[in-house]
C-alpha cells in the first residue's frame, strides 16, 4: 500500500510540530521537483514516484539530520536514489542474463565458454565503472533500459548529437575492453 505524505492542514490538526513539520513542509513544497529530477533519471514517472517515496519514508522513520539548506539536499538526495535505482536495475538485469544463457553447441567447450564469458563481463563492468557518470548513465539507459537517444536527450537536457558521443565513447571502451592483447614473441621487437 502507498502511503502518502500529509498534506499541510492534516499536519497542523495532527500537532506535528518543530523539526519533523518543517521537515513536512520542505518535502512537499519540494516533491514534485523531486519526481521530475528523478523521472527524467530513470525515464518512468510512476517509478520517479516510488522514489521520492521512499526517500520520505527513509527520512521519516530516522532522526532528522540538521542541514543548511534541507530542500537542496532533498533535491541531492532525490537524484541518488535515482542513481542507485539504475544502478540496482543494471545489476538485476545482468544476473537475469547470466541465468538464461543459452548451452554451447560443443558439449566439451561448455566449461571453457563459460569461463570465457565470465571474464569478458568483468572486464566490460570494469570499461563501464571506469567512464565518466553521465557517459555511463547513457548507456544504461539506452542498452538497459532500452531509452532512445532522443527520450535521453530530452530527459538529460542534451542534444541528441551530444547522447551520441556518450553512447560511441561507452561502446568503445566496451569494445576496447574486450581485445585481447597482441601475443609477443620473445626477441622480436614490434
Amino acid at each position: 500500500m502507498i502511503t502518502r505524505p500529509p498534506e499541510p492542514r492534516e499536519i497542523q490538526r495532527d500537532g506535528l510540530h518543530g523539526d519533523r513539520a518543517h521537515f513536512l513542509q520542505v518535502f512537499l513544497s519540494q516533491r514534485s521537483q523531486m519526481e521530475a529530477l528523478v523521472s527524467r533519471r530513470v525515464g518512468c514517472r510512476a517509478t520517479a514516484a516510488d522514489l521520492v517515496q521512499d526517500l520520505f519514508l527513509r527520512f521519516w522513520r530516522r532522526p532528522l539530520v540538521q542541514v543548511e539548506e534541507l530542500g537542496t539536499y532533498l533535491l541531492r538526495c532525490a537524484g541518488n536514489i535515482a542513481i542507485d535505482h539504475l544502478r540496482s536495475e543494471g545489476t538485476r538485469v545482468r544476473a537475469s542474463e547470466g541465468l538464461m544463457v543459452e548451452p554451447a553447441d560443443g558439449v566439451g567447450s561448455e566449461p571453457q565458454a563459460a569461463l570465457e564469458a565470465g571474464n569478458d563481463l568483468r572486464h566490460v563492468e570494469a570499461a563501464l565503472r571506469a567512464l565518466p557518470e553521465r557517459t555511463r548513465q547513457i548507456f544504461l539507459l539506452n542498452r538497459i533500459h532500452g531509452r532512445k537517444y532522443a527520450e535521453i536527450a530530452k530527459a538529460m537536457g542534451l542534444s541528441q548529437s551530444a547522447v551520441e558521443k556518450h553512447m560511441m565513447r561507452a561502446l568503445e571502451a566496451c569494445k576496447a575492453s574486450l581485445r585481447e592483447p597482441e601475443p609477443r614473441t620473445p626477441g622480436k621487437a614490434k
